[in-house]
């Protein structure tokens, strides 16, 4: 983890062979963290030449929100949702901020997507307000929701064979916990291609905040510990119009105060 002064520290010790799932999270993980770092117990760790993973581990199931910017929906050619669109990503597509991605065999249209990642931190089912949609937040990471539009949009059935492949979802660097971001809704995201900004966007233009959704998706599944939620992405992907990826290709994005992720793209 990353102290206040900048120091990695490391966990090992602490957690002993615990990861970053859904049992950490329910177990009030996050807590006993804070509990070491305030001690002053846990030793310095060298990060040099070590990956960064994603900073949960594989989560329960990855929710995804469509077309919940209006600038992103009007450059899709769609109406602005009355209802979050709600569709499904296969959860072991989640791999660390700097990995590969990796296009699919036959893509020929696969995308970008910056968008804020929401970590659950405890059981969500049939939540009554807004407020207790947030206090089931544990906390916030960058995730780019990589998609092949041709498998999503031109090969019929559901979104998710478009947005399932290997790789499709690198997250983190960090899981920024909800108490250290005063409102989720005044982020600056922002996404670059091979040094080109694509999209620039902020938070406070989603069509459904942060709160609804978590809100909305309780009174349709139960929300657990470790879920991984994106939230949708502003205007600028290649959908829209622009080059899309080919091998060679560099992303970066970052999101304010979340962090930044580089990642190459490669040939699957």
């Amino acid at each position: 983890m990353l102290a206040d002064d900048g120091r990695l520290l490391d966990l090992g010790d602490l957690l002993a062979g615990e990861d970053f799932d859904g049992s950490f999270f329910a177990s009030d993980g996050i807590a006993r963290i804070r509990t070491a770092v305030a001690e002053g117990g846990l030793p310095e760790l060298d990060g040099a030449g070590l990956r960064i993973g994603a900073p949960i581990a594989r989560p329960g199931k990855v929710v995804c929100i469509g077309l919940n910017y209006r600038d992103h929906a009007e450059e899709s050619g769609a109406e602005p949702p009355a209802e979050p669109v709600v569709f499904m990503k296969a959860s072991n597509t989640v791999v660390g901020p700097f990995d590969e991605v990796l296009i699919p065999r036959g893509s020929l249209k696969t995308d970008w997507e910056v968008e804020l990642a929401v970590v659950i931190g405890r059981t969500a089912r049939y939540l009554d307000s807004h407020q207790d949609a947030l206090d089931c937040i544990a906390g916030y990471a960058i995730s780019n929701d990589v998609s092949e539009r041709e498998f999503q949009l031109e090969r019929g059935g559901q979104w998710d064979k478009g947005k399932s492949c290997e790789t499709f979802n690198p997250l983190g660097p960090w899981l920024v916990t909800a108490d250290e971001v005063a409102d989720p809704q005044h982020l600056g995201l922002r996404l670059w291609v091979n040094g080109q900004p694509r999209q620039n966007g902020d938070t406070k233009n989603m069509i459904f905040e942060v709160a609804e959704i978590v809100r909305y998706l309780s009174r349709f599944m139960v929300l657990e510990p470790g879920d991984l939620i994106n939230t949708g992405t502003p205007a600028g992907v290649a959908l829209g119009g622009l080059p899309y990826l080919r091998e060679g290709d560099v992303m970066e994005l970052e999101i304010d105060g979340l962090g930044r992720q580089r990642q190459t793209v490669g040939q699957a």
